[in-house]
This record gives C-alpha cells, structure tokens and sequence, in this order.
C-alpha cells in the first residue's frame, strides 16, 4: 500500500499524504534498519520483506522526499533486505533459490515460491539499474537461470506458484497468479534497461509479457484484467484482490524502461482502468468505494484495501506517459546508498518467556480450574435460558 501511495505522489504531484507515508515506512523499518519489524518478524516472509524493500526503491527511483537526516535512505533500505536475502540463498533442495518463509517454524519453510524469488529478482534488477553495480545484475541472472532450471516458469513464460522441497522441488503448484509474473516482467524490464537494450532480456521481456495475456481473457476482448484463480470462482482471499495492483503498476512501469512493450501493453491498463472506474460507480459512500470485477459494468459489491489498491494502480498508471521515467544514482537520483546495509548478524527471534517456558503441574492444575469455571458459566448460563423459555 505504501508503494501505491508513493506513486500516487508521483503521477499527481500530490503531496497531502507524503509525510505520513513515510512515517508508515519508517515505521517498518526496525532496528536494523531492514524491515523486520519485532512485531512482525516472528512471522514475515521473505515476500513480505521484498514489497516493504519495493515501496523503498520506488522512493528512491521517483525521488521522493528524503527520510528524516537520522534515518536510513530509501536505497539503503532496499540494498539492506537484498543483502539479508542474498545470504538466505538455499542450496539443501532443489539446487538453490529463496523459501517462502524466513523462519522454520512458519508454515511454507519446506516451500519455494515464485514471489519470494520473483521478488529478490526484481530487487537485484532494480538496485543494478539504480546503482549501476554488476553485483546486483550478477544476483538477478543467478536467479533466473535458477529459476529455469525448475518447473516454476514454463517455456510459454507461465509462472507457476511454487514447489515443495521434499520432491526438490519437481512437482509444482500449478496454480498462477497477475504478481508473479508481473514481478518477473519488472524485473526482465529493469535488466534490458540496464544492459542498454540486450537481446537475452528483451526477449525475456517479451516473452514474460506473452505470459501476462493469461489475465486478460478473450471473453472480455482480451484487455481487461482478472485475477483467473480466484476472481471468477468468488474464492479470493484478503490479500488476492491486490495482486492486480502490483501487475497494473509492473506493466505501467515497464512501458517506461523498455519502451518497445508500449503498445502491447496501453490497451490493457486503459480498458481495465475503464472497467475498475465502472466498479467504483453505484458503490456505497459516494463512488468512492471499488468492487473487484473489472469486467462487469456495475459494483460487484465487493469491498477490501485488495480492491481499492488494484482500482487506483491502474487508474493512475494510464498517466505513466506524463511523468518522468524512474531515475537512477547518476541520472538525478537523491538517494544515498550503503551497500553494507544488512550484512551485520544473522536475525535471531526471541520469543516471550511466557509462551516458552516449560509447563508446571501448577498450571495444568490452574489451567483445569479455569476450564472448570468456564464450562460451570456456560451451563448455569444454558440452565437460565432453559427456565426462561
């Protein structure tokens, strides 16, 4: 969300709500400066930890406004989550590439995905282009050519959820998704930019491109987006309403710094712009409230963050060919960087001595009272009830 506000300031010139974007980011950036928050740390995935690092280098690559002079910069935010994540790098299955989950007690440990490699891609693209450092491009070929070398990505360019470690990563989740392959699209996009036009990547580029055409069905004339594994069917959850977000913010971008893509891609952000706007029409709160099916000509009578998100990022990112394409550190970016971010000790979480320590028949012998109490209240309750009926 934070990104999104970051652009919202980008394409409008609207300031009203900078300062308090980054306090959320500053916020989340904890005591290592690396966004893993104490309070979120215990459960934070290394995806998770990619977009809080995406909202920093969208800052840095947009220029907007510095932190306060006591905090870190956006640029070294970003190289501070890399760096952890390049010293997370996995070779005990499947050859390589990034778990889903940072910590092993956190369901998705034995599981790679698509996002969380997307994600580390994408930023090690980004920081080669803003830095100009072989090291991060060197990081992103690394994980492509990992990623090829498993059935995630297709040769038709579908990405594919994720795998299991426990059959090395042989049997994927087939299921697929608008943000994987959107934030491999951004990622391909960043290198081509990088690597001055090379083919390898423009044809990456094109190809990661095709792959998006999954969600923009024929039925609605090909240019509207939907999220295909869960849209249709109702069985979106609370996040899958924004991944449309992140693929109409991707594909708006790309256009910019792989300009070759224009012309396949503006026909699609403008005809989902059209329908989202329709979503946003007979909502409650005077039209300021956004449904998620962007092909329908009426609210859907959905509403969420997920679906607000989506409905302003492709919204605003019609007007990507009015503003500035992202900067870089020696082509007017502010930022200031600190390729050291991140490499300190590895994190360790403590846990609550309460939630660890051993149990004692004294709590067992309490914890049989209360249950004791309880269940008395609930009959005595049932017997009230009972008499009063």
């Amino acid at each position: 969300m934070f990104d999104q506000m970051v652009h919202y300031w980008y394409y409008t010139g609207d300031s009203t709500y900078n300062q308090v974007v980054t306090q959320g980011l500053m916020a989340q950036i904890s005591e290592d400066k690396d966004f893993m928050p104490r309070n979120q740390t215990k459960t934070e995935g290394n995806d998770d930890q990619a977009f809080w690092a995406f909202a920093a280098m969208s800052a840095a690559e947009l220029n907007f406004p510095d932190p306060p002079p006591d905090q870190p910069s956006w640029l070294a935010l970003a190289q501070a989550v890399f760096n952890e994540q390049a010293r997370r790098w996995d070779t005990t299955a499947c050859g390589g590439g990034l778990r889903w989950q940072i910590f092993q007690w956190n369901k998705g440990y034995e599981y790679k995905n698509s996002i969380s490699n997307g994600g580390f891609f994408q930023l090690a693209a980004r920081l080669a282009r803003y830095t100009g450092n072989q090291t991060y491009a060197d990081w992103a070929d690394k994980t492509w050519d990992w990623m090829e070398t498993t059935p995630l990505i297709t040769d038709q360019y579908n990405i594919y959820d994720g795998a299991d470690m426990k059959n090395n990563c042989s049997q994927p989740d087939q299921i697929q998704w608008t943000y994987n392959v959107g934030t491999f699209l951004m990622g391909a996009a960043n290198l081509y930019n990088y690597t001055n036009g090379s083919q390898k990547w423009r044809t990456h580029t094109e190809g990661l491109l095709k792959g998006t055409q999954l969600f923009f069905p024929a039925q609605f004339g090909g240019n509207i987006m939907q999220e295909v594994a869960c849209e249709p069917q109702g069985t979106c959850n609370n996040d899958q309403p924004s991944f449309k977000a992140f693929l109409s913010r991707w594909m708006a971008a790309t256009t910019q710094i792989a300009p070759f893509t224009a012309n396949t891609i503006m026909p699609k952000l403008r005809a989902s712009a059209q329908g989202a706007a329709k979503q946003c029409s007979g909502a409650p709160n005077g039209g300021t409230t956004c449904g998620r099916t962007w092909s329908t000509a009426t609210w859907d009578g959905k509403i969420g963050i997920g679906e607000q998100m989506s409905a302003l990022s492709v919204i605003q990112s019609n007007l990507i060919s009015k503003v500035a394409a992202p900067v870089t550190a020696d082509n007017g970016g502010t930022s200031k960087g600190n390729p050291s971010a991140g490499t300190g000790p590895a994190r360790t979480v403590e846990f609550d001595p309460v939630l660890t320590r051993k149990v004692t028949m004294a709590d067992k012998a309490g914890a049989g009272i209360l249950t004791a109490l309880v269940l008395g209240g609930l009959l005595g309750s049932t017997w009230w009830i009972s008499i009063g009926s």
